[in-house]
């Protein structure tokens, strides 16, 4: 199903007999997925479902709705503060379409040569640690720990992965959207109730930039009275730069009153295109495709023909999307392509809360990593 249409669907904005039929059987489905995952959450809960323990501290990284939250740069801001403190870690995926690698040294070389993006991202960001791609995250983590010496997993996307235990439970919430329509998959977007947030430690709050402070702050008292005990952190993603294929760095500031056509194939490309217009860009045109979407050079000639129709000055993608559009960059330009691409960089900036979160991360390993 085309992610566009769905979203649409869900959430109420497409009409007549037919969409209601379609909810109607989305929420007949969504009732027996709501069964199989409080069934599981009680098993473990009354620990007749074992987790298993790594002779490594295990922090995950996680959330409750489909689509892009922002988990992969608060994998990068955790994996890059393990560095300052001389901590080594690894990164479990499990990848997306990944064929595995049959040693971690031959894992990096197997995710930049497959259709996989965000552990790409993180391989470039993070190059000190091992990224372990493996949908098993037991066998990962003995691969990583056995083969990388980690002392640290850092467990990217595991909050629903539960067969592994953790020290630390870390859940991305996207402002733009917290609950997912308020409906468990396929009639919503949460992967789990949002009850299940009563496990997590920490909650860091994405995109706060994209709404009200009212909103923030009503999202905030949700959260709270879900789980009281867990500390709340806001951030946002914060653009460094747009980066083309020659790997030349366009300042934010040159970006503004740029006529930009932008394109992406993630969970949230609402959010994406609003962070685009916050630099004081136009946004003339985009083209939006299924999360994970495998770009072929048809798909590149047309995202050109169609920014060359509209007068673009630039087109921009995401930093995930350019994972996987690089390689066919080049042959473009040789086509006469007279227009740039590029990609926007950037960073997870917080706003409150970081060092509530620190001195959670830092009493997790204290007394479990020896000081270097």
């Amino acid at each position: 199903m085309n992610q566009e249409f769905y979203r649409k669907l869900i959430s109420g904005q497409s009409r007549g007999l037919s969409a209601i039929f379609l909810r109607f059987c989305l929420g007949f489905a969504a009732a027996g997925y709501s069964l199989i995952i409080r069934l599981r959450n009680f098993l473990y809960s009354k620990g007749w479902l074992k987790a298993q323990q790594a002779s490594a501290i295990v922090f995950s990284i996680g959330n409750i709705t489909t689509g892009g939250t922002g988990k992969t740069p608060l994998v990068i801001w955790l994996c890059n503060l393990l560095r300052q403190k001389n901590v080594p870690c690894a990164i479990l995926t499990r990848g997306y379409k990944a064929r595995r690698a049959k040693n971690a040294r031959n894992t990096q070389y197997a995710i930049r040569n497959t259709d996989i993006d965000e552990p790409a991202i993180i391989i470039e960001c993070c190059p000190q640690a091992k990224v372990i791609v493996n949908p098993d995250r037991v066998a990962g983590a003995v691969e990583a720990i056995d083969e990388s010496g980690a002392e640290v997993l850092i467990m990217d996307d595991g909050f629903q992965h539960r067969r592994l235990a953790r020290d630390l439970d870390i859940v991305t919430v996207d402002a733009t959207l917290p609950f997912g329509y308020g409906r468990l998959l396929p009639a919503g977007m949460l992967r789990e109730p949002a009850s299940a947030l009563k496990r997590a430690n920490a909650v860091v709050i994405t995109r706060c930039d994209q709404v009200t402070e009212a909103k923030l702050a009503g999202l905030e008292r949700k959260l709270q009275h879900i789980n009281p005990k867990m500390i709340i952190a806001r951030s946002i993603h914060a653009p460094v730069c747009a980066k083309s294929a020659e790997d030349k760095e366009i300042g934010v500031e040159k970006l503004k009153n740029k006529r930009i056509f932008a394109f992406c194939g993630i969970g949230n490309p609402d959010a994406f295109f609003e962070t685009i217009k916050g630099l004081g860009c136009e946004l003339i045109g985009s083209k939006i495709y299924n999360d994970h979407h495998h770009y072929t050079e048809n798909d590149i000639t047309d995202i050109y023909n169609q920014a060359k129709w509209l007068k673009a000055d630039l087109i921009v993608t995401t930093q995930k999307d350019w994972t996987k559009i690089a390689i066919l960059i080049p042959e473009a330009q040789s086509l006469g392509f007279n227009i740039q691409f590029a990609y926007l960089k950037i960073e997870l900036k917080f706003l409150t809360g970081v060092d509530k979160l620190k001195a959670l991360i830092e009493k997790t390993l204290s007394g479990k990593i020896t000081a270097k």
